[in-house]
């Protein structure tokens, strides 16, 4: 993120509102090294904050009301504090007005004040990067500073969640919001989902000459509808016929023995292999880069990516294409990142490849007469913070 990132949310903000913000903050997007649809089973993750971010320009008011307004255009949206009850939203605000909602169940309303804020953010939208996060938590720390709440780190990350699960109505677990909140420069966040503890975890990937290669197939997803949550309600159902209260405490046996049996569908049981299989691949990867490095990651990612398409069923034809392409032009490992059904894959390469790889995906996307895909290079980056 450049400089001129900020320059647009506090431009906006004089344009809009007149004057000065309070102040600016920013959190980035964030990439999934490994750990696909674990983290509402309790399980493991591995994530990424990315150099895109998400900028507010915030200024109190000494009323109740909150507008907000976007460089993505459209009007501004404005409510006052009493109207955010939790209801679902359907507009952008959704993501802004859930986090005030949220952190006024957990300080107590008497301690919020209105605002306005403007925002602007480089993160690609529906590309699997989280974008959505990314707003969440630069508005998190933005009103935790403002209103003086104090708030942990943990804590705001629960209530990005609880916005995106009530307000907007995905049912997503916590990885977007470690990430983009605990994000280090050069290093992963490992992710325990039930015990919420995050770990830097350094990737050395710029020491190793290698480059992250995220290209955006442009298929647009939206967590809100229907495939996200029937995955999510299939590892539910696979947990309560295991009789364990998540797929994290489960393992490959259990599973077979309760296919064999009956207790499991063939569809249920391919859907909770994923999750259990990819949670030992997170493992294995965090215990690879501690003891290998970044180079020795690739038949992890690989397999990651043939479990998704496979047994989870979550990739398109553009992010299978996308992978063969970048494993044909010499990636290491590559990978659908995010919830799937659209959004982006991962390829991790070495320097010297990414621009015949760039050119690989963009000819195989061409020969199968998929819409152009965004391509660009992201790099380990700072989680959410104040930028002025």
């Amino acid at each position: 993120m450049t400089a001129t990132t900020d320059d647009e949310a506090t431009r906006l903000f004089t344009a809009q509102f007149g004057g000065e913000p309070d102040g600016v903050w920013s959190a980035p997007g964030r990439v999934n090294l490994i750990g696909e649809h674990t983290d509402y089973n309790d399980g493991f993750a591995l994530p990424f904050a990315i150099d895109y971010r998400a900028v507010v320009a915030v200024r109190l008011r000494d009323d109740d009301r909150v507008v907000v307004v976007s460089t993505a255009g459209g009007d501004p949206v404005e409510t006052s504090l009493d109207a955010l009850d939790g209801s679902r939203i359907s507009s952008w605000a959704a993501y802004v007005f859930g986090i005030v909602w949220a952190l006024g169940e957990d300080h107590g309303r008497d301690r919020l004040t209105g605002f306005e804020l403007a925002l602007h953010s480089d993160v690609p939208v529906g590309a699997g990067l989280s974008s959505s996060a990314s707003i969440e938590c630069a508005t998190a720390v933005a009103l935790d500073e403002l209103w003086s709440l104090g708030a942990e780190r943990a804590s705001l990350v629960l209530a990005g969640q609880r916005a995106e699960n009530t307000v907007v109505g995905a049912p997503t677990g916590i990885m977007d919001q470690t990430a983009s909140l605990f994000g280090e420069a050069d290093s992963a966040v490992f992710l325990d989902c039930r015990t919420q503890e995050a770990v830097p975890v350094g990737l050395g990937f710029a020491e190793a000459g290698l480059e992250v290669l995220v290209v955006d197939t442009r298929v647009s997803h939206d967590h809100a509808t229907g495939g996200y949550a029937s995955r999510r309600e299939s590892c539910e159902r696979a947990a309560r016929a295991l009789g364990v209260p998540a797929l994290r405490d489960a393992d490959l046996d259990d599973l077979q023995a309760a296919f064999t049996d009956g207790r499991l569908d063939e569809e249920t049981f391919r859907r909770a292999r994923h999750v259990i299989t990819e949670d030992e691949r997170v493992l294995e990867t965090v215990r690879t880069l501690r003891s290998a490095g970044p180079r020795a990651v690739g038949e992890l990612l690989d397999a990651s990516h043939a479990s998704m398409r496979d047994d989870f069923e979550i990739s398109v034809p553009e992010i299978d294409a996308a992978v063969a392409a970048m494993r044909a032009a010499g990636a290491l490992g590559a990978r659908l990142t995010g919830g799937g059904f659209g959004g982006s894959a991962i390829g991790l390469l070495p320097r010297e490849r990414v621009a015949e790889a760039t050119a690989a995906v963009r000819e195989a996307f061409a020969a199968a007469g998929f819409g152009e895909p965004g391509i660009t290079t992201v790099s380990p980056s700072p989680g959410a913070r104040r930028d002025g």
